[in-house]
């Protein structure tokens, strides 16, 4: 018998202005963010961070910003964080911009929404400067000025803004994401849709005061904006800014992080390092033993790999996993050393939250269970017993700018079909098999997930990276299954040398594609390979691009296919 799922008391969210002023008050001197000035990472207060979000508030509304859409590009930032509060609490639509995104696509975005303003760091100055002379522009410079001004009138009386009104259904933010098209769309997020997965976090994940968040992944995104920022800050944690990809190692030791939001790319980057230096050290046998030594408690796996966490700050506890699906291996790898890693899954329309591993219900090869107040289901299963995963729950958005049909066709009967292929477990466990539009269909009827060879393939030292693709075979009139295969440049140095051959590449790939088909059903073997020299193309969250690959790939194909 199943037996009821556990969840963590939580609170109601009922909207971010709520929220942020009551961890203000509960948490007033405590750290809300840190930030690098002038080369050093400096606190700034919830005390401090509601002065400013309510100063900048005042002024926007007395310009008559009340209403109106307003723009942020920049960087993870104290000003970027002030922008987004003020406008989210009442006085308008917010509408991040990804600071790559050309000056082509923010002029887009800018007539799609019919901006009003735009605030952005002064590094993006050329970006923004071809856009309307009708919308106002904000250099992050200016905002000092702004809140003090806000906060003057404040201080005469002018409580208007801080007695705005917040319907949960009205439309708060307008987050622009790719779409296969090329053309950004914009996913229309209401207080609800937002306030839902800050109530099922609470429930699920626990954040203490204490905690640190590392923000790395791009906080206009939605994953980004929910878990690594949001949450925190209504929680009365601190939300420390890394300076970037590059910079993270350095900020790690600096900010000394107890939770990161990541996604699996960086799960991966940092347990290869670790492996790698237990490598060098020739430790392997030594740690075989720590680890079975300390079996599964965290508090003696800390004690005994502290080099590893002292290598990560020293207080770093928890990763949480989105985006896309993490290798088990590299989850069970990284609790092996002492962390916990969370995997959670969700769609851009249903903002980040299906489902999420959880305190109660943890296991490396799923992505956790329903959040508390969602139904996942089943839809359509086949012999296999996988089928569409569906979803109902009221983070499901309402429409897509300038498109809402296109999130009404995915909504069937109340349902919001994924597109995703899985199953739910007796424990309620879902695991996902890959995306209904990747998988390909044999002439017997059998179903071959490419993500599921590709996360197999990945295990291998020597691969970077792996993308699976079918090519029809007429003589066999079936699927000749393909891996396109990045060396692991790294590895190949270490074993082979700075000038390793491409024979070498070619034995080891060989012999990866043969410890995968060993492992998987006869009608799942990978028939070739194809080694790629230059980095996949990937998207914002650090996934690879999958569009292209095939037929970048099938010349090398047909040559090898030819010689069989």
């Amino acid at each position: 018998m199943k037996l009821p799922i556990k969840y963590h008391d939580g609170k109601k969210i009922e909207n971010i202005r709520s929220a942020i002023r009551a961890a203000a008050r509960r948490y007033s001197g405590r750290p809300a963010i840190m930030q690098k000035f002038a080369g050093a990472y400096r606190e700034i207060s919830y005390a401090e961070l509601l002065y400013k979000v309510e100063g900048l508030g005042t002024e926007l509304l007395s310009l008559g910003f009340s209403g109106k859409k307003i723009m942020i590009l920049g960087d993870n930032s104290l000003e970027w964080a002030t922008v987004f509060l003020t406008c989210i609490s009442g006085l308008g639509v917010v509408v991040p911009v990804d600071k790559d995104s050309p000056a082509v696509e923010i002029e887009l975005i800018a007539a799609k929404t019919d901006a009003a303003a735009i605030f952005y760091s002064p590094r993006f100055e050329e970006k923004i400067s071809s856009l309307s002379s009708g919308i106002k522009k904000y250099s992050f410079n200016t905002l000092e000025a702004l809140i003090e001004e806000g906060t003057a009138k404040l201080s005469c009386g002018d409580t208007d803004y801080l007695r705005l009104s917040v319907d949960p259904d009205d439309l708060a933010a307008i987050c622009f994401n790719p779409s296969s098209s090329g053309e950004p769309h914009g996913i229309m997020l209401s207080q609800r849709n937002v306030c839902f997965d800050l109530s099922e976090l609470t429930r699920t994940v626990i954040c203490y005061p204490e905690d640190v968040f590392l923000s790395v992944l791009p906080i206009n995104h939605i994953y980004e904006l929910i878990c690594g920022f949001l949450y925190p800050l209504i929680s009365g944690a601190c939300v420390a800014f890394c300076e970037g990809l590059r910079y993270m190692s350095r900020n790690i030791q600096e900010v000394r992080p107890t939770v990161m939001v990541c996604v699996p790319y960086l799960l991966e980057t940092i347990h290869r390092k670790i492996k790698n230096n237990i490598r060098l050290k020739g430790s392997e046998k030594k740690v075989r033993a720590a680890i079975k030594l300390t079996g599964s408690s965290f508090a003696l796996k800390k004690r005994v790999f502290n080099e590893i966490h002292d290598s990560l700050g020293g207080r770093l506890r928890l990763f949480i996993s989105g985006g896309s699906i993490a290798n088990p291996d590299i989850i069970r790898g990284l609790r092996e050393f002492g962390f916990r890693t969370l995997q959670s899954y969700g769609l851009t329309d249903t903002l980040p939250l299906i489902s999420i591993s959880t305190d109660f219900a943890y296991n490396d090869s799923s992505v956790g269970v329903c959040v508390p107040d969602g139904i996942i289901d089943i839809y359509d299963i086949g012999g296999d017993g996988i089928g569409e995963i569906r979803y109902k729950g009221d983070n499901i958005i309402s429409g897509i700018l300038g498109n809402g049909s296109q999130v009404s066709s995915y909504m069937r009967d109340g349902w919001l079909y994924t597109g995703d292929l899985g199953h739910i477990d007796r424990d309620g466990f879902l695991y996902i098999s890959g995306k209904k539009k990747n998988v390909f269909v044999t002439a017997t009827g059998k179903n071959i997930f490419p993500e599921e060879l590709e996360a197999l393939l990945r295990r291998n030292r020597f691969v970077n990276e792996a993308v699976v693709v079918g090519y029809v075979n007429e003589s066999r009139e079936d699927y000749d299954i393909v891996a396109v295969l990045r060396p692991e440049v790294s590895e190949f140095e270490e074993v082979y040398g700075k000038q390793y051959s491409r024979g070498q590449v070619d034995a080891e790939f060989n012999r990866a594609i043969e410890e995968v088909n060993r492992s998987v059903a006869p009608f799942k073997k990978i028939h070739f390979f194809v080694t790629r020299r230059r980095d996949f193309e990937l998207t914002q969250s650090r996934k690879v691009r999958r569009s292209g690959v095939a037929e970048e790939a099938k010349a090398e194909y047909l040559r090898k296919l030819a010689r069989t």
